[in-house]
């Protein structure tokens, strides 16, 4: 083993670098950043279905805001139906126990309008009708 000395190749027969390929991410996202995608044709026939899906896009993202508006009016519709059918059973059963006969009379009697009770009870009429026509047999 001795001590050998390297040959450099010759010029000739160095080969010349190899580009550097680029990663597609990086490529793609160039593209993006400068505009560039924007003038190749294939991009250009298909801009009318990209505006339809951003139509579309638009269209269920409105119809979201939509269905949440409507589930709070209805839980706000709700809530109110619920305090109307309370106020109506207090007043149902307030009036209940004002119209009684005896809340009836003292709240006359308080009023001093001279209307008062009676204590003749009430009697029945009975009416007997006469058949003024005969039956034709």
């Amino acid at each position: 083993m001795g001590n050998n000395f390297k040959e450099q190749p010759k010029a000739e027969e160095q080969k010349p670098p190899k580009p550097v390929k680029e990663n597609k991410v990086v490529r793609s996202v160039a593209n993006v950043v400068s505009g560039s995608f924007l003038s190749r044709d294939t991009t250009l026939k298909s801009l009318p279905f990209v505006f339809f899906l951003s139509f579309l896009a638009i269209c269920y993202i409105a119809k979201g805001y939509y269905d949440d508006d409507q589930v709070r009016k209805l839980s706000r519709l709700t809530n109110e139906i619920k305090e109307l059918r309370t106020q109506y059973i207090v007043v149902k059963d307030s009036l209940v126990i004002k119209s009684k006969q005896t809340e009836v009379a003292k709240a006359l009697a308080i009023q001093l309008s001279g209307i008062k009770e009676s204590v003749v009870p009430p009697k029945k009429i009975l009416v007997k009708t006469v058949n003024t026509n005969p039956k034709a047999d």
